[in-house]
């Protein structure tokens, strides 16, 4: 499995040809992702490359939707994150349930976190997001009175959602580091390597189980991971695989996802001096503008694993190869959406997939979606006119989740609080 395996990292092979020798995972597909997309829309909807065992990429909203819906069964959602080795946890679990489950056990396993992450229990955690936000740009402004210019990836964005997961996983939020390691791991750079059993995400996640074993608490109360040691599925205790499983979703997800989304936005202001004013300035706007954020920015492609030989649009899938879901692709099809490549601050028609489509559905989008708002909010009340430092310096991350790792930005004088 990838997070246990023998390869150690190496530099990628150059793209010869998007369009037949793609690699997610290139410095050069996370700079100009857009592009790309955009280019093989119009010229090969569907891409095939023969990096990771063969995959494919297809760029049209009608085809990744039709894929993400899955009506014939021409796909499994066992391995979600496209590898050099194939998911080592067999069905119906999956390695990281609800998510990598298909039916029928993904709907009892997704209904499992319902629950935690309704819209009742988001808002409660929005006053300890809102805290957060502050006392990290509190750090930030005072290193740019040092020094000229802060990194809103580094100092602000990628923090807020490790504090909020945290919270809601009973994590020492000192770990932040250790979370982020994982997460370049599994989803921006998933090759083999040879790693100590101790220092893989299943270990610590077993060990975090075991205390709550020894020490179970009442039904209704303790962290997430409590929850999921105290609930059924077909009448029996979750397995400890499946436990692990979600809760590495849980992680995984709740950080990287929501961290690159922060980090799009920001970017995206720190270019576009009329829609930052329009943001801080008219609270009504910013609804519609956390929606476009979401579209224009989306940040997550899932992988499906072909479930048997079947065509697309004329193109010879095969059985086990593996497929990519560029969700944010689709929301730059113009076909789905007016005017796909620009950002309409106050877009009123907007139904974008940045959460995905179909019964895979993220159900963490409340989390998502309170996060954003609330890492916005704080942040352009506060940092009122801000700019890029230098745009050559950003970095986006590679592989399936793309955002800014990298953001340094200058505080226009006078306008900070």
């Amino acid at each position: 499995r990838n997070r246990k395996g023998t390869l150690v990292d190496a530099d990628k092979a150059p793209v010869s040809d998007w369009q037949t020798d793609f690699d997610h995972t290139h410095p050069d597909y996370a700079a100009n992702a857009h592009q790309i997309w955009d280019e093989l829309r119009s010229e090969c909807p569907v891409a095939h490359s023969e990096r990771f065992g063969g995959m494919w990429l297809p760029t049209r909203h009608e085809d990744i939707e039709a894929i993400a819906k899955n009506a014939d069964g021409n796909y499994t959602s066992q391995g979600v994150v496209v590898s050099e080795v194939r998911p080592g946890i067999e069905p119906p679990i999956g390695e990281a349930p609800p998510i990598t489950s298909d039916p029928p056990f993904h709907a009892p396993a997704r209904k499992l976190l319902l629950e935690p992450f309704a819209p009742k229990q988001i808002k409660a955690l929005e006053p300890f997001a809102r805290q957060a936000c502050h006392e990290l740009l509190d750090n930030a402004l005072a290193k740019s009175d040092d020094q000229g210019w802060f990194d809103a990836a580094i100092d602000y964005s990628q923090n807020i959602p490790v504090r909020v997961i945290a919270e809601m996983l009973g994590l020492p939020p000192e770990d932040g580091d250790k979370f982020r390691t994982f997460i370049h791991h599994i989803i921006e750079n998933p090759i083999e390597r040879d790693i100590p059993e101790e220092d893989t995400i299943d270990w610590y996640f077993d060990e975090q189980i075991a205390k709550r074993r020894a020490n179970p608490k009442p039904s209704g109360e303790g962290d997430l991971i409590d929850h999921l040691l105290g609930v059924e599925i077909f009448g029996e205790p979750l397995a400890q695989e499946h436990v692990r499983g979600t809760v590495i979703l849980l992680l995984v997800a709740g950080i990287d996802t929501n961290w690159s989304a922060i980090g799009s936005a920001i970017w995206h202001l720190a270019q576009n001096p009329a829609d930052l004013a329009r943001f801080r300035d008219d609270p009504q706007v910013r609804p519609f503008a956390i929606e476009e954020f979401l579209r224009a920015y989306a940040p997550v492609t899932m992988a499906r694993i072909v479930a048997q030989d079947h065509e697309l649009n004329g193109c010879p899938l095969k059985k086990d190869d593996w497929l990519l879901l560029p969700f944010p692709a689709a929301n730059r099809d113009p076909e789905a959406f007016e005017d796909a490549d620009k950002f309409v601050i106050d877009r009123q028609k907007n139904r974008h997939g940045a959460f995905g489509l179909g019964i895979h559905r993220c159900l963490g989008s409340n989390l998502a979606r309170m996060e954003l708002a609330v890492a916005l909010e704080v942040f352009v009340e506060r940092v009122q006119e801000f700019s890029l430092v230098d745009p050559s310096k950003v970095r986006f991350s590679t592989g399936q989740i793309r955002g800014p790792r990298e953001l340094p930005i200058s505080v226009n004088s006078n306008t900070s609080l």
